[in-house]
């Protein structure tokens, strides 16, 4: 297992060289100069040439590029332009609000998707599976950005009963603090809880109808035994791979649902970044969400490796 840790993260590096080099190409495709952003309207051209020299946007793009990648090989991903602080420590700053709303998404997913899709596969046919399924099949359609909004004209605008904007302050209250989340979790939460629907559903149908589940039955042995204890675990593998997926997802989609309820989190700030043309920034915030898909990504081979030894990665098959 540790060589094919080991040959997996080798793998990786020229995937970031790829990410870094198209992050950096796109982002100098940006109609405009951050220095024109950063002095405004007013500025005259001199002006703008000397802040970009000061900003070093006056070098050859080759050498830009090269100085960047010799800066994150010494684990330094430059200065904000909007900001004027380090990339990093904006990151560390914004990536807790993030992940307050991504991870719980991630578990109000997974426990009532797992659970939906298990009540289906062991009432199959019945009109709650169709009826499951058919709103599973529409959860993963939807586009979250239309959710987002129709969420918050019904609960916000329509109900008045939940705040759509900010993040909440414990120090105000406990409810302050949950109905700032409730939306945007809500809607963060749609797609990977239609998806781990589905999957599991497919999956605990392809387990119980097994030949080795059926010899445990004809044995006696209770059926929340051979459910949750035989059953689901062989289930497991399909769901696991899946939910490396969904947090990638919940990732991507937290860039339009944070722009949506203003939630001060990574989202908002890579697109605030975009709009003023923060060159650093948008390139540190893309390399930081590659380096977590690709950790995540190795997280799930190895989960999946120990919950179902018979795949081998060497060999690219089952022993």
């Amino acid at each position: 297992m540790l060589k094919t840790i080991l040959k997996r993260i080798l793998q990786c590096i020229p995937t970031m060289f790829i990410v870094v080099t198209f992050t950096f190409i796109l982002t100098r495709m940006i109609p405009g100069s951050p220095a024109a952003t950063i002095l405004g309207p007013q500025a005259s051209a001199a002006d703008i040439a000397e802040m970009e020299i000061k900003l070093g946007l006056d070098q050859p793009y080759w050498k830009q590029f090269m100085d960047y990648i010799l800066d994150v090989l010494q684990g330094n991903f430059g200065d904000s332009y909007m900001y004027n602080r380090p990339v990093l420590d904006l990151i560390a700053e914004r990536i807790p609000n993030t992940l307050q709303i991504t991870v719980t998404a991630l578990i109000i997913a997974l426990i009532i998707g797992v659970g939906i899709g298990m009540f289906s596969a062991l009432h199959q046919y019945s009109i709650l599976d169709y009826v499951f399924m058919v709103l599973a099949l529409v959860g993963v359609s939807m586009p979250i950005f239309w959710l987002g909004l129709m969420l918050v004209n019904l609960f916000s605008v329509q109900l008045g009963w939940l705040p759509t904007q900010g993040r909440g302050d414990l120090a105000i209250g406990l409810w302050d603090f949950v109905s700032h989340m409730i939306l945007p979790c809500a809607c963060l939460s749609t797609i990977p809880m239609a998806t781990f629907a589905r999957i599991t559903r497919s999956s605990m149908l392809e387990v119980i109808h097994n030949d080795s589940i059926k010899a445990l039955r004809a044995r006696g042995i209770s059926e929340r035994s051979v459910i949750w204890k035989h059953a689901l675990k062989n289930a497991l593998p399909p769901i696991v791979t899946v939910l490396g997926l969904q947090i990638a997802s919940c990732f991507t989609g937290a860039i339009l649902t944070e722009s949506i309820f203003t939630w001060p989190g990574m989202g908002t700030m890579i697109v605030n970044a975009i709009t003023n043309r923060d060159y650093m920034l948008i390139q540190g915030v893309v390399l930081f969400f590659a380096l977590v898909f690709v950790i995540v990504n190795l997280v799930v081979d190895v989960v999946y490796m120990l919950i179902n030894p018979r795949v081998s990665y060497e060999g690219g098959g089952s022993k």
